[in-house]
């Protein structure tokens, strides 16, 4: 049983009192939850504590490993120069997790570090255990851009590697919960804050930990948290363990959200490999999504395969219907992988003879030509989801009073820029963000003059 408790952690740097200078006594229970933490984690006797946090090197397609044989750092830039740590790292473990990763084609490795001084969401946690273990190594490890499936099964590879080398760990989830819990707080209130706490402290206490998997993006980002990725990770340390759960506290009078909680494996439980039990869920719901798409994305999705596949641009299918092939339109195709955006390209007017020859250009420029994305390959083409967007002609309007972020798509022109902005778009809620956001795709300042157009849109998934 290599993987022997784990904890999911908060980071502020006013629980150590060198820093707080007498704050911390307002977070009474979240400092006597973090003596608890590393009283319980002491007790394991783990030779190496993994702690995973959100404030190291970070890339979006990458999970970065610390290198190296050590590291230090110090509470300099909370004004408090004189509390340091030097820790030895446990290369041979970074190894192989780095070696399990690969493996388990998880883009993982200790390539591209930016800083070797250790960050406060790695020192805040250690500064308490420190009191109560002295002789352990630490594996660092960063949060990435990637989908929390993929963080999910480099916390596999952290077990797995464990076990592999006989490594008694205890596992660090370093990360606090929303940041927008009142309007005192460093970064404001939103309302998505509260919301989130109160669901990921219920997950955490329940540790339903395939509920970590399912919490919407856009509603974490308008949170403004920083610990998920970490505690999903932490998660997938113990897939396939029975735990007991241990939740110390919960508290946010600054404005963000602490919470402390740890778990003790017991043994197995084969109820709760949860990345398989999310993989199979997500390879369920896009068979459905692929076979109910219409002709509009069944053409986008045959043309971009056909292009990724032989390099040659689909031949048009036969009977397709006549509002595809007999009339002209402006057409953008978008293209989402776990969700997430992978490309869209499109036209505000028509460019070819019809609707369907619109599909196939676009499709491929959306797949493989969009400069914001990396180019799809072969083995992502089951992974996708399109949508086919099909324009009604732009008028003009006279103001954003004229405009509906549900209905309408609005294109803003200054002299030869103009940006583009489909409508009832996620993350997407008032007209001024609408509008805002394609001024920045045109490059026209913010408060400059502009001409305004709206356009319907029929959107085909």
């Amino acid at each position: 049983m290599p993987v022997v408790c784990a904890f999911a952690l908060p980071h502020p740097p006013l629980v150590v009192p060198e820093v707080g200078g007498g704050q911390e006594r307002m977070v009474q229970s979240t400092v006597e939850a973090f003596g608890a933490a590393a009283r319980r984690i002491a007790e394991a006797k783990p030779e190496t504590v993994v702690v995973i946090t959100p404030h190291n090197t970070a890339y979006a397609d990458y999970i970065h490993l610390s290198p190296g044989e050590s590291a230090s750092g110090d509470f300099s830039q909370f004004g408090a120069r004189h509390v340091k740590m030097d820790k030895a790292y446990d290369s041979a473990l970074v190894s192989r997790i780095a070696e399990f990763a690969f493996e388990a084609d998880v883009s993982a490795g200790t390539m591209g570090e930016k800083s070797a001084s250790l960050d406060h969401g790695t020192m805040v946690p250690l500064y308490y255990l420190d009191k109560e273990l002295s002789d352990y190594q630490v594996v660092r490890v960063s949060q990435s851009g990637l989908p929390y499936l993929t963080h999910y099964r480099l916390g596999q590879c952290i077990a797995q590697a464990a076990d592999d080398l006989g490594r008694r760990i205890a596992v660090i989830g370093s990360g606090d919960l929303s940041h927008k819990l009142k309007d005192s707080g460093p970064y404001g209130y939103a309302k998505e804050g509260p919301r989130f706490d109160d669901a990921l402290t219920d997950v955490l206490h329940d540790a339903d930990f395939l509920k970590l998997m399912q919490f919407d993006e856009h509603f974490c980002n308008s949170a403004a948290e920083c610990g998920l990725k970490s505690f999903i990770m932490m998660a997938g340390a113990l897939d396939g363990k029975a735990v007991d759960v241990d939740f110390l506290s919960y508290e946010g009078p600054f404005g963000v959200g602490y919470a402390v909680c740890g778990y003790t494996v017991e043994g197995e439980d084969e109820n709760r490999h949860f990345g398989d039990r999310l993989e199979a869920a997500q390879k369920k719901a896009l068979e459905e999504t692929h076979a109910g798409e219409d002709e509009y994305v069944r053409l986008a999705r045959l043309s971009l395969e056909t292009y990724v596949k032989t390099g040659e641009y689909a031949k048009m299918p036969a009977g397709l219907p006549g509002e595809m092939t007999a009339r002209k339109a402006g057409v953008f195709v978008s293209i989402k992988k776990h969700g997430r955006l992978r490309g869209c390209i499109g036209t505000t007017a028509p460019t070819q003879d019809s609707v369907a020859e619109e599909i196939v250009k676009n499709a491929v420029s959306a797949g493989t030509g969009d400069p914001r994305f990396d180019p799809i390959t072969e083995d992502e083409l089951m992974e996708l989801v399109y949508s086919v967007d099909v324009l009604g002609k732009p008028e003009d309007i006279g103001g954003k009073d004229e405009l509906d972020v549900r209905k309408y798509g609005v294109i803003v022109r200054k002299g030869f820029r103009s940006g583009l902005l489909l409508p009832n778009l996620e993350g997407i809620d008032t007209v001024d963000e609408q509008v805002d956001i394609a001024r920045q795709k045109a490059g026209i300042a913010r408060g400059a003059e502009v001409q305004l157009q709206r356009f319907e849109v029929v959107r085909h998934k």
